[in-house]
């Protein structure tokens, strides 16, 4: 499933985690090492940029974090950024240069690329965010079946089996996700793909694409 790989998926010059990136083929391997990676690439951080919290949190000085927002543990926020009004940055996250974290949406486990907005009531768990992509207003990723069984990758009657009990969505580059879309755990989107609010979308949608319906997606023109 060549669509699903990390080459195909993301712009690596565009994430503090690059080095992370390319020690895996799937995005989903990343997920289990993203606390391990912050921890090791905080110790080398640039002091002159970054400043340092407890709970091993490190915030670029040109980044913009309410004093409303909550920081959990283990987070990296990176130049430009902006965490806004009662975000709930629970732990293990890496919010990319210029990358928006907005009101009382809340990141677990996640990378978000450069330029990613997740601006409004956005709920990202175990998720990979490319480059310029954005979740609309109340569109969630779920990482967790309801029967609680293993997330298995599936395209058509292509299988992979994750190993994990806890997936959310990884998104590719210049990715938009409508206002109050469920992206199921094991998704895979595409780069420059748009999704049509209200969607429930599950399996892998295609790169350059526009989701309108589970049986109606369009190739973009």
């Amino acid at each position: 499933m060549e669509e699903c790989k990390i080459i195909n998926l993301y712009n690596l010059d565009e994430t503090i985690a690059k080095e992370l990136m390319t020690r895996y083929e799937y995005p989903w391997e990343v997920l289990k090492h993203i606390e391990e990676y912050i921890l090791e690439l905080g110790k080398i951080l640039n002091e002159d940029e970054y400043i340092k919290k407890d709970n091993n949190i490190w915030i670029h000085k040109t980044a913009n974090v309410y004093d409303s927002a909550y920081l959990g543990e283990n987070c990296i926020i990176c130049k430009d950024a902006e965490v806004r009004h009662c975000a709930f940055i629970r732990k293990n996250a890496i919010i990319g240069e210029g990358a928006v974290v907005g009101n009382s949406t809340e990141l677990k486990n996640v990378i978000l690329f450069n330029k990613v907005q997740v601006p409004h009531y956005n709920y990202v768990g175990d998720s990979i965010l490319g480059y310029k992509s954005h979740m609309g207003a109340g569109s969630i990723t779920s990482n967790v079946k309801s029967d609680k069984k293993l997330i298995v990758v599936k395209n058509g009657e292509q299988k992979i089996e994750t190993g994990l009990k806890k997936m959310g969505a990884m998104l590719g580059d210049n990715v938009e996700i409508g206002c109050g879309s469920v992206l199921n755990p094991g998704t895979i989107i595409g780069r420059n793909t748009n999704i049509y609010p209200l969607s429930s979308v599950r399996g892998i949608i295609k790169a350059n694409s526009i989701y309108k319906k589970s049986d109606n997606i369009v190739e973009k023109k």
